[in-house]
């Protein structure tokens, strides 16, 4: 085994994080293996969101659908409205996708062949390396936000992200064991995520503050370098929601492709940088304007909506999409963005 790796597993045996989804070295060293489901379902969750805000979500999920079976067979809304708040609906879409995949042409077993891995729904290159290491123990290269910090500064490594991925993999190839690779992907994620963190970096306790370079040369906080980010455009459009005098509420579900493709929301614009788009109204009513907008901040850019309302006679059709009835309606099937909307007309009914 590689001394590098080594160090890190002795040091992991004494601090591992104790995580909801993860089976601890002390378990693996008795005998006790990782459920497949539950390591797939934590990385889908933790792509590009912090471990602090998942563990709530895995386990709430794991509680509703303790097996692959069970989340398979869930209702669609109802997962989509428990992924609230983790963003990427698109990831949640293909989590249903990957269940059902695994659930009814797999027998329930997820594949522990990387290529196989990433033949299903959701699942790409770090997230296949990911389970086959820590659900599967078989040598993997896993190289996540934390993996590139680390091995930047223990390399010395000043090219910028992204451009430095592939040399920091290499590095990272180098070292991964083929003796406990799941217990040594996890502890470099932990290394990076507790000690050789993005600021004040904690080199005085780390298992590798000999050999690594940048504490040598006194760049380890100021390592990885990225290269800096575009800011992001504001984008701006109206919703409308509409209430009928019984109660039901105007809803239509967006198509499948695009942000919060395949979830109910309210009828709207779409949505531009610069000038409000033209559009209609989805029903003719007594519009009325909430004074403040929905804002919400999406990866690639920020969106403002204005906020319109009325209550709509039982005798008016929509134009666009369907009411629904208020023992049917629930507010935690919105996506975030609509819920703020929601959230807005209620304080100000």
């Amino acid at each position: 085994m590689n001394p590098r790796a080594k160090e890190l597993l002795d040091w992991y045996d004494h601090n591992a994080r104790r995580l909801p989804w993860r089976t601890s070295p002390q378990a693996r060293a008795t005998g006790e293996l990782p459920d497949p489901y539950r390591v797939w379902l934590s990385e889908i969750m933790l792509q590009q969101t912090t471990v602090a805000a998942v563990r709530s979500y895995f386990e709430r999920f794991t509680s509703l659908w303790p097996t692959v079976y069970d989340l398979a067979a869930a209702p669609d809304a109802q997962v989509m409205g428990e992924w609230a708040g983790l963003g990427y609906y698109a990831r949640a879409r293909n989590l249903l996708k990957c269940a059902r995949v695994v659930a009814f042409d797999m027998g329930g077993a997820f594949p522990c062949d990387p290529d196989a891995l990433q033949a299903l729904p959701g699942i790409g290159p770090y997230t296949a390396a990911a389970i086959t290491a820590i659900a599967f123990d078989r040598p993997a290269t896993v190289v996540d936000g934390n993996v590139e910090r680390v091995m930047a500064r223990l390399h010395d490594i000043h090219t910028p992200l992204p451009a430095a991925k592939l040399e920091l993999t290499e590095k990272a190839a180098i070292v991964t064991p083929q003796d406990r690779p799941g217990d040594y992907a996890q502890a470099v994620m932990d290394l990076g995520a507790t000690l050789c963190t993005p600021k004040n970096p904690a080199c005085g306790l780390c298992p590798w503050r000999v050999p690594c370079r940048a504490r040598a040369e006194g760049t380890a906080a100021s390592l990885p370098k990225k290269t800096p980010k575009k800011p992001k455009p504001t984008r701006f459009g109206t919703v409308y929601l509409a209430r009928r005098v019984d109660g039901a509420f105007l809803l239509e579900r967006r198509p499948d492709c695009g942000l919060l493709g395949g979830m109910l929301g309210w009828p709207g614009s779409d949505w531009t940088e610069g000038e409000a788009p033209d559009h209609s109204a989805p029903i003719r009513a007594e519009w009325k304007t909430l004074p403040a907008e929905a804002r919400h901040t999406f990866t690639h850019f920020h969106l403002r909506l204005i906020v319109r309302h009325a209550l709509v006679p039982m005798d008016r059709t929509p134009e666009r999409g369907s009411f629904l009835m208020p023992e049917e309606f629930r507010p935690s099937d919105l996506p975030t963005l609509m819920r703020k909307a929601f959230d807005l007309w209620q304080g100000a009914a």
